[in-house]
């Protein structure tokens, strides 16, 4: 490694590990951070510069899903290449329990050799491959590391580095981290609009109209390049998408419209250009291909309208155009007729051109000449940027989000109308295993939806250090799930979700129904010594959220005691000891049903205890329960009903086996005794005194 020698300010000296990145015979030396956004000159023996070296963390304020700092180190040559990055600070246990610090380090490493200015997507030189893909696993911690070296690696070269700059031109300022609202981009002339009504079309095109102050066709035109009008307009995920289908002096039109009259008309579907819009600069045509255009359902600009069509369409800087210039879109009217030779077109015209505040002109001076603002600078934009990926990660899971809104409208309708759910008893049992396999493919396989302590420990330190709604929003699944879970334990209790959405129950009370129905002989515990298990699952929370006050990450490895993520994120693809001890917990829960949650779940643990303020109490027992009959407490899913008859609400995972027994006559006590009350004798012929299933036995007896 080259000599380093940092000659300025204390983040010079934590960057001093961006000379590893750079050639070993190479003497480096790392000049002091200046500028905005703050970086290093990175410089060689010789007096070269060899790159730029930056802390996400000083220029994006980047933070991590856990609400903590993260803090990647990199550094980016005058030619946009990445030579190294390398996580030098991150608390993001939420999702990464379970995933070996090394494969974080491996997806950072890996954004080495990609070409910044070539996509936002970080596309390798000579490669269409899209990037390092996400950890398995942590794929929101992944977007959130990735989306901090993207737009770190894009401002320290974009301020440093004017690709194809000449002479004293301005030049289009594409990073210029912060969003604007619909009106906003209205009021500076960043979007224009012309309006047509169908009685100037009709001057225009020579004929009659009998509604004339009616839309014709209203239209809307944006430059869409520059970072801060693209992703005010587009939203983050789709602006570095369509960035990365273009080079990096490329240019992005946006193009939308309300009325009666469609600017794309049909016939570009045909011939692959679009005949009604061309635009044009001096002396100079663009003709827009259907190869460049991009079908936008709507915009993400707050405030912006609902419009009829929007497209976008990428401009080669091949063609001549020139993003800094003035500009203006033609658009050709005719008669919606279905006869070429009838059609009258006429020309109408927006002007266009880049507000000078999306431009960089040649005068501005060097930016590191600006030290002490930099860094509340860099903070303040990206508060501005930050808040926009929560939203994108819900747009790019919405099927999802429906799918899971649906599954939890459905669990709603089944626990308001759990009567009349309970009283169809061979309904419910299809019910209540088509919706845990539901939970277990959905929520466990496909979505990777289970919910841990983990997520506990996280809200809770989030309360203790500075609770931001956002960073909960980067996984959209989660978020509902709790939001559901929250609103359930006030009306029905904790059970609702060990019962229904928890994918490792589900997993658990599958397995045990297949056991019984190839004749496992169940193991039953004891009352006595059942109920002294119980509060393991307690100590094991308390001793979590103890040892979360002393080091967070020491209590997040000793949430491994769940094996949530072997299980469920991970499939089983782990460390044999992880895998082991879930498959024994597996293998034990054939036998004991739900053996793991009974005792010694310490997210179950962590539910029951705020779930004590529930405001109803909807399942129903009968005086009988408990003193004359013992069919709930045998038949109970996980032992939660006393034999005296009452229901534990802390253990009870609101199944509603209970429910089916309290409303069938061939199996209630009570209603077996009113039955006889009234018509003895009809008893005795129509219900023989059946025998009693009792899930204690493979065989029901």
């Amino acid at each position: 490694m080259g000599v380093i020698i940092p000659t300025a300010g204390a983040m010079a000296t934590d960057l001093a590990i961006a000379a590893d990145f750079f050639p070993r015979d190479e003497m480096v030396s790392l000049e002091g951070v200046a500028g905005t956004p703050p970086a290093a000159i990175v410089r060689s023996r010789d007096g070269r510069i060899l790159g730029y070296a930056f802390s996400t963390r000083d220029v994006a304020g980047s933070v991590g899903y856990s609400g903590r700092p993260l803090d990647i180190t990199a550094a980016v040559t005058p030619d946009g290449i990445i030579v190294g990055a390398r996580i030098v600070a991150h608390e993001e246990p939420i999702l990464v329990i379970g995933i070996p610090r090394e494969a974080l380090a491996a997806y950072v490493a890996n954004f080495r050799g990609f070409d910044v200015k070539a996509v936002a997507g970080l596309k390798p030189m000579g490669t269409a491959a899209r990037g390092p893909q996400a950890v398995a696993g942590a794929s929101v911690t992944s977007a959130v590391m990735r989306d901090a070296i993207l737009r770190s690696a894009r401002a320290v070269f974009r301020s440093r580095v004017v690709p194809g700059e000449s002479g004293g031109s301005p030049r289009l300022s594409r990073e210029s981290l912060r969003r604007s609202s619909w009106p906003a981009l209205v009021a500076e002339s960043a979007v224009r609009r012309l309006l047509i009504t169908r009685g100037e079309a009709a001057r225009l095109l020579a004929t009659r109209d009998d509604e004339p102050d009616k839309t014709f066709i209203e239209l809307w035109l944006a430059l869409a390049t520059p970072s801060a009008i693209g992703e005010s307009l587009l939203g983050q995920r789709a602006y570095e998408s369509e960035l990365a289908k273009i080079g990096a002096d490329d240019d992005l039109i946006l193009i939308a419209a309300n009325g009666l009259y469609s600017f794309r008309g049909t016939e570009w579907r045909r011939s692959g250009a679009f005949d009604r819009i061309e635009l044009v600069q001096g002396n100079k045509t663009v003709r827009l291909r259907a190869s460049d255009h991009e079908r936008i359902d709507v915009l993400h600009a707050a405030g912006a309208p609902e419009f009829r069509e929007i497209a976008l369409f990428r401009i080669s800087r091949s063609t001549g155009f020139d993003s800094t210039a003035s500009f203006r879109l033609d658009l050709s009217l005719a008669h919606n007729t279905t006869s070429p030779a009838r059609l009258t077109p006429a020309i109408v015209s927006i002007e266009y051109r880049v507000p000078d505040a999306y431009l960089i002109q040649p005068a501005t001076p060097a930016p590191a000449v600006r030290h002490e603002s930099a860094t509340e600078t860099s903070l303040a934009e990206t508060s501005q940027v930050q808040a926009p990926l929560w939203q994108d990660i819900w747009w790019l899971r919405r099927y999802e989000v429906v799918m899971l809104a649906l599954m939890l409208g459905g669990l709603g309708v089944i626990l308001i109308f759990q009567r009349w759910v309970t009283s169809q008893v061979g309904i419910y049992r299809r019910i209540r295993v088509g919706y845990l396999l539901l939970t277990f493919v959905f929520l466990g396989l496909i979505a990777n939806a289970q919910l841990s302590v983990v997520n506990v420990i996280t809200f809770v330190h989030a309360l203790l250090s500075g609770f931001r709604w956002e960073l909960f929003l980067l996984d959209p699944l989660v978020f509902l799930l709790w939001s559901f879970v929250a609103v359930s334990m006030l009306f029905w209790g904790r059970g609702v979700f060990c019962g229904w959405l928890c994918p490792f129950g589900a997993l658990q009370e599958l397995l045990n129904e297949l056991s019984r129905r190839i004749g496992l002989k169940q193991i039953e515990i004891p009352f006595g010594l059942h109920e002294r298990l119980w509060m393991v699952k307690y100590v094991n929370f308390l001793a979590i959220l103890a040892l979360s006050l002393h080091s967070i990450m020491t209590a997040f490895a000793a949430t491994e005691i769940e094996p949530f993520k072997t299980a469920i994120t991970l499939k089983f693809v782990r460390d044999w000891p992880f895998v082991i001890y879930a498959v024994t917990l597996l293998i034990v829960g054939l036998f004991i049903e739900r053996f793991f949650c009974r005792y010694f779940c310490p997210l179950g643990a962590a539910l029951a205890i705020p779930a004590r303020m529930r405001m109803f109490e909807w399942l129903k027992r009968y005086r009988e329960c408990g003193a004359e009959c013992q069919v709930c407490a045998r038949t109970c899913t996980v032992q939660a009903i006393h034999p005296l008859g009452q229901i534990n609400p802390n253990e009870c995972i609101y199944c509603l086996q209970c429910q089916t027994n309290y409303l069938d006559s061939a199996v209630c006590f009570h209603i077996k005794k009113r039955i006889e009350r009234r018509h003895p004798r009809a008893l005795a012929v129509v219900i023989p005194a059946p025998a009693i299933p009792v899930k204690g036995d493979a065989d029901g007896h």
